[in-house]
């Protein structure tokens, strides 16, 4: 399911970099509880967040939404 999957990247990509929650929170100007509440799905990510995180992990949007398992570079 798309919905589970695009969350689950959004963790997988943020541990691959060894990152909190807390400095993804940083980069989106946030909370950690918020950005906690994004990452496990109990609210919807604005869709300006997903690009600015697609643009930092240098992912495409399909990829970091899901939609892809092809990882390309956020200019592709």
């Amino acid at each position: 399911m798309i919905i589970i999957k695009k969350y689950q990247r959004l963790k997988d990509l943020r541990m691959d970099k060894e990152l909190l929650q807390k400095d993804i929170a940083e980069i989106l100007g946030t909370s950690r509880r918020q950005y906690s509440r994004w990452e496990t799905g109990e609210n919807e990510l604005p869709m300006h967040h997903f690009i600015k995180l697609a643009e930092f992990y240098n992912v495409s949007l399909d990829y970091i939404t899901g939609l892809s398992n092809i990882r390309r570079s956020f200019k592709d």
